[in-house]
């Protein structure tokens, strides 16, 4: 694949892609191959605030020939539900069509789509429904959006946890209620012990006392 790509396009490319490793995004996490540089991958943190938060999406940088006068084609490969998100995955974002410019860097697509889930474009939406529901209501595309990323691209260890966290208040009150009834027990077991205790005295003071009698 990297053959495909002539020699301006990959020195722009390595250029760029020591840039991004060196002042990595915030909430972003570069991932290439050297056998396939012409495919950038990238996981992208869900924005805190928006119905994107807590999930990772993976997205796909794909590099033409013509790059950098050329911008590359982006995809989220994470199922999501945004206005700017085709049902395949496609991205629609200015940078990437009318306003690319030769100098823009991977560093800078790469912020420009994160900053696409918190500010959505319904004006050139790929999503239909999700321009139309951001729109008119906003609760319920909030809600939708939500689902998708808990069912998509949520990491397993945070629903293990979600999960954990879920059974954690029955197990906590089974534990009581078995210390409480432990604790029950112990009284009971006291109590009785005392009991016989003091009986076993009164027989011995009867006893002594009928020994002085004699």
């Amino acid at each position: 694949m990297n053959e495909n790509l002539p020699p301006q396009a990959m020195m722009k490319l390595m250029k760029d892609i020591r840039d991004v490793t060196k002042n990595t995004p915030e909430g972003i996490m570069v991932h290439f191959s050297e056998e396939n540089m012409a495919c950038i991958n990238a996981d992208i943190q869900g924005p805190v605030g928006t119905p994107f938060e807590g999930g990772v999406f993976r997205c796909m940088l794909r590099i033409g020939a013509d790059f950098p006068n050329s911008p590359p084609k982006g995809f989220f490969l994470t199922k999501i539900f945004h206005p700017n998100v085709s049902s395949k995955g496609e991205i629609c974002v200015n940078t990437l069509k009318k306003d690319w410019k030769p100098s823009h860097g991977l560093k800078h697509v790469l912020m420009v789509i994160r900053c696409l889930l918190i500010h959505p474009n319904p004006e050139s939406a790929l999503n239909e429904e999700a321009g139309k529901l951001l729109l008119e209501e906003y609760h319920s595309y909030a809600k939708r959006a939500t689902m998708l990323t808990k069912l998509y691209a949520t990491p397993s260890d945070k629903k293990s946890e979600g999960k954990t966290a879920k059974k954690s208040p029955t197990s906590v009150a089974s534990n009581k209620s078995k210390s409480s009834t432990g604790d029950k027990s112990n009284t009971k077991g006291s109590s009785k012990s005392s009991k016989s205790k003091s009986i076993k005295k009164s027989k011995s003071r009867r006893a002594k006392s009928s020994l002085k009698r004699l």
